[in-house]
């Protein structure tokens, strides 16, 4: 599965559990859910995200559809393994957070999607929309891969490049966060990684298309070379 998600760069691509834990993503597949880096690995959950990180309401152009669909993938687990201990965990935690989410999930909608478009207004690389496909992978208790996509020579496949060489690039630590709240004032001041610069990073993005060398063209430290694999080890 590591190949396959490094394989699938520049897309946003990652691996998640029945109850939409983040197991697994390429750079840009993580990247894309803006500021859940400032989260710990066992909080990364696409649900918890899209409920409590502040940042979630402005990174969706239609935050209330992303969320119905979301609700209504649980109600469907929870219709088939009602006492599930992951999904009671997960339920009851955005059931006491979310006033949203407990409206939603009064509702008993089980509709959810696989495939269709979405489009971002992301706060690095700007409003993008981009196809998805959610697939299950056999040999797993429900885990999906989903990934996202953009044709060619295009303003969002541009975009993508970039958020790829972004989420390539290694984070300072950060306190640790319990709430799923923002980052604290002390974090926020927190020196930054330098922004990366093409020719620190493998030949494959260099020279790709002639918008985003552009874009990447500014005087800036050399990013380390090389290729970081995928996240989690």
């Amino acid at each position: 599965m590591k190949l396959l998600l490094e394989g699938m760069r520049p897309y946003p691509s990652h691996v998640v559990s029945r109850t939409n834990d983040l197991l697994a993503h390429n750079p840009s597949g993580l990247r894309l859910f803006a500021g859940i880096e400032d989260w710990s690995a066992k909080d990364r959950n696409v649900a918890r995200y899209v409920f409590l990180h502040p940042a979630a309401r402005d990174l969706f152009d239609d935050w209330h559809n992303q969320v119905r669909g979301c609700v209504a993938r649980l109600r469907a687990l929870a219709g088939t393994y009602p006492d599930a201990p992951d999904l009671t965990r997960l339920a009851g935690e955005l059931l006491l957070k979310s006033p949203d989410f407990a409206r939603l999930w009064e509702r008993y909608d089980v509709k959810g999607r696989s495939r269709g478009r979405k489009t971002f207004h992301h706060p690095e690389v700007g409003d993008l929309t981009l196809g998805y496909q959610s697939m299950g992978l056999d040999g797993t208790p429900g885990h999906r891969l989903i990934t996202y996509y953009a044709e060619r020579d295009t303003p969002e496949y541009d975009a993508l490049v970039l958020l790829d060489m972004l989420g390539s690039q290694p984070s300072p630590p950060r306190p640790t966060q319990t709430d799923h709240s923002s980052p604290t004032a002390q974090d926020e001041a927190a020196p930054h990684p330098p922004e990366p610069e093409l020719q620190g990073f493998p030949p494959a993005h260099r020279g790709r298309d002639p918008r985003v060398r552009s874009l990447m063209r500014r005087t800036t430290p050399k990013s380390p070379a090389g290729r970081p694999g995928v996240w989690p080890p």
